[in-house]
């Protein structure tokens, strides 16, 4: 096909988009496949991009270790042990959050502590104990305050620890959730209020009730809980303008929520829009430079989808089959590439992986 008839194809493709109202959106493709050293990737938890130094994190138990990769270059660079690993139970496994301050990454473990890594050194500095029996889950970085937060979303009740990253590291405040009856999932800093985002998946042993919680990172004080029905919000995502991506797991088996994912403005508590055919969600992600939300629906009623939803019309345009339990993703603003962690299990790399897409 010559070069001038292919464009016109693109074009007439463009133009019946356009003309029956549907979302035209360039599709990911796989672009690479990063090997991970040792015993290969099946056990992880989060996974984490620094856009400063274009360097991706991934929490993995399977080595008992923090992983870094270039995400620009697709090279390896360390595998920094000192982890619980996946242990027998989940509750006590570990590494698991995972958040870059400054020159450290801070990451939270199987024995309810979070290991403070320097990054020059690839070296654990310290090692903070939160106070909790499990463990020290997902996690958040206030850099405005320097304050850093992590869940621990095993422990009963479950709560929340406020720790200063400035020298010595002093924790500010432990912030006990007993509304949170089925725990705790992902936070994140709400830049727009300077304010924590928590999610919760079940209030008040409310079945298909769900919440997110705002906190001051200062005091700790939970100045609001937002209320979510049908919903048991884990992944949240911090889109364009005040827009916030609620990702909904299921609920668990007593519940069985329908896979919906969420976009809402955390300023007033309104529903931006409500999308049916994706959730069953874990960790989510946003990419200004795509345009797109990133949704890990490992639950899906036909098996794990990887969804991609444009953020502007807020509207589902790609289900990608993934397999495994394949429940991270990390976005390199730099490229464009998103970062997807693919167990051995989902039989698309031989000893795992981490799968590397772009926008083709």
């Amino acid at each position: 096909m010559s070069q001038n008839i292919k464009s016109l194809a693109l074009l007439s493709s463009l133009l019946s988009c356009v003309l029956v109202g549907q979302v035209c959106a360039a599709e990911l493709k796989v672009v690479d496949k990063i090997t991970v050293p040792g015993a290969g990737v099946e056990s992880f938890d989060i996974s984490y991009m620094d856009q400063k130094t274009n360097r991706f994190y991934l929490a993995d138990r399977t080595n008992a270790a923090l992983d870094i990769i270039d995400a620009s270059t697709g090279k390896f660079i360390a595998q920094i042990p000192g982890f619980i690993g996946a242990g027998k139970s989940g509750a006590t496994a570990g590494p698991n959050g995972v958040v870059v301050a400054g020159n450290e990454a801070w990451v939270g473990d199987g024995d309810s502590t979070v290991k403070v890594i320097n990054l020059k050194t690839n070296k654990i500095v310290d090692t903070i104990a939160t106070g909790g029996k499990k463990r020290a889950d997902e996690v958040a970085y206030d850099p405005k305050n320097q304050v850093f937060i992590i869940a621990n979303d095993k422990d009963e009740p479950p709560f929340l620890t406020l720790i200063s990253t400035k020298p010595g590291h002093k924790i500010i405040k432990k912030i006990d959730l007993p509304d949170a009856t089925d725990g705790i999932e992902q936070t994140i800093y709400y830049a727009p209020k300077g304010i924590f985002l928590t999610a919760i998946p079940e209030l008040k042993g409310e079945e298909g009730m769900g919440g997110i919680a705002m906190i001051a990172p200062l005091t700790g004080a939970i100045t609001k809980v937002m209320k979510i029905a049908d919903c048991a919000p884990a992944g949240l995502a911090q889109g364009p303008g005040h827009n916030v991506l609620v990702g909904c797991s299921t609920g668990g088996a007593k519940t069985k929520l329908k896979p919906v994912t969420i976009v809402l403005n955390p300023d007033t508590g309104a529903e931006v829009a409500r999308i049916a055919g994706i959730g069953a969600s874990d960790e989510v992600a946003y990419s200004a430079k795509n345009g797109q939300y990133y949704i890990t629906g490992r639950d899906m009623p036909n098996g794990p989808i990887f969804g991609v939803i444009d953020a502007k019309t807020n509207t589902l345009v790609q289900s990608i089959s993934t397999g495994g339990n394949t429940h991270s993703v990390a976005v390199n603003e730099a490229n464009g590439h998103v970062l997807v962690p693919t167990p051995k299990s989902a039989g698309t790399c031989d000893a795992g992986c981490i799968t590397v897409y772009d926008i083709k």
